[in-house]
């Protein structure tokens, strides 16, 4: 009889020890196949926008009432500015033709209106003007994705000014992240709301 309690102890005890080593080999295959999938940013961009050689950049205007204050220039300066900002860049080719592009790129200056000092809890954010751009595949025309950066509030026309090519910049290296394959992130420089201080 206390050869059979101590006989059935050693199975159970087997038995545990094997389904421990189980798990930690299951934990260990999940963990491999993690690390072997492919990135998430390769498989949701997609496939026009990692191939495009070519493309138009499109004038979608600006909202009334932001030129030539509180920044310079007149509504066309987004546009203009994107596009230097892509050709100098060099990773494409600007074409003149919408007919020739890969990527339709229209930008536009959007000066929104809501609640002062809203906050994000309750569905809105200070109102301040951003740049968005909405990538086209230029043969579908389909909207592939969308992009947007704030321009950051300020005092100074200068800092407006400078707020302005900041995010024309940034917008740059959104678009030059989301076209890379495997990326690990899709934007390269996430856009942050800091406070502005009184100031720059």
């Amino acid at each position: 009889m206390l050869r059979f309690v101590i006989s059935r102890s050693r199975c159970l005890l087997l038995l545990f020890a094997v389904t421990l080593f189980a798990g930690v080999l299951s934990g260990a295959a999940r963990e491999s196949a993690v690390h072997s999938t492919p990135g998430a940013s390769s498989v949701m961009v997609p496939a026009p926008i990692l191939k495009a050689r070519t493309v138009f950049v499109s004038n979608g205007g600006a909202d009334g009432g932001m030129f030539p204050e509180p920044f310079s220039g007149d509504p066309n300066r987004s546009y203009i500015a994107l596009w230097n900002e892509l050709k100098s860049v060099g990773e494409y080719e600007m074409v003149a033709d919408p007919a020739q592009a890969d990527l339709v790129m229209e930008i536009q200056l959007v000066a929104p209106s809501g609640p002062a000092k809203g906050g994000k809890q309750l569905g809105a954010a200070d109102p301040v003007p951003f740049l968005k751009l909405v990538i086209y595949d230029g043969k579908t025309r389909f909207a592939l994705w969308t992009i947007t950066e704030p321009i950051e509030w300020a005092v100074l026309q200068r800092t407006h000014d400078r707020n302005f090519d900041r995010a024309v910049a940034r917008l740059s290296a959104d678009v030059q992240a989301l076209s890379q394959p495997n990326s690990g992130s899709l934007y390269a420089q996430p856009s942050t709301r800091a406070v502005p201080s009184w100031q720059h």
